[in-house]
């Protein structure tokens, strides 16, 4: 992932995963939707979720930091974490 994606850009695309992978309609993704409880995710769903934003956004989640995600939004700052480690990291490496 060479671009940062903007919070709007990110949530776009977490919703297509939700949409998508775990068939959950559009119309009851927002932001604050709780993955277990509104959207009715389970602990493997989550694992499943894990790994389709890895692959979509190119990074490796730590274990520690998914676990605590709860809402949809959550998901969203997870991943702009994650862009700036990984930016950071390439900067590193750059150096």
């Amino acid at each position: 992932m060479n671009k940062e994606m903007s919070h709007e850009e990110i949530l776009e695309k977490v919703y297509g995963i939700l949409n998508e992978e775990f068939e959950i309609e559009r119309d009851d993704l927002k932001p604050e939707a709780r993955l277990f409880e509104e959207l009715e995710l389970d602990s493997l769903d989550a694992v499943d979720l894990i790994v389709a934003l890895e692959k979509l956004f190119g990074f490796r989640a730590q274990e520690e930091k998914a676990k605590q995600l709860r809402t949809v939004d959550d998901i969203v700052h997870f991943i702009i974490e994650n862009q700036k480690e990984v930016k950071e990291q390439q900067g590193a490496t750059q150096s």
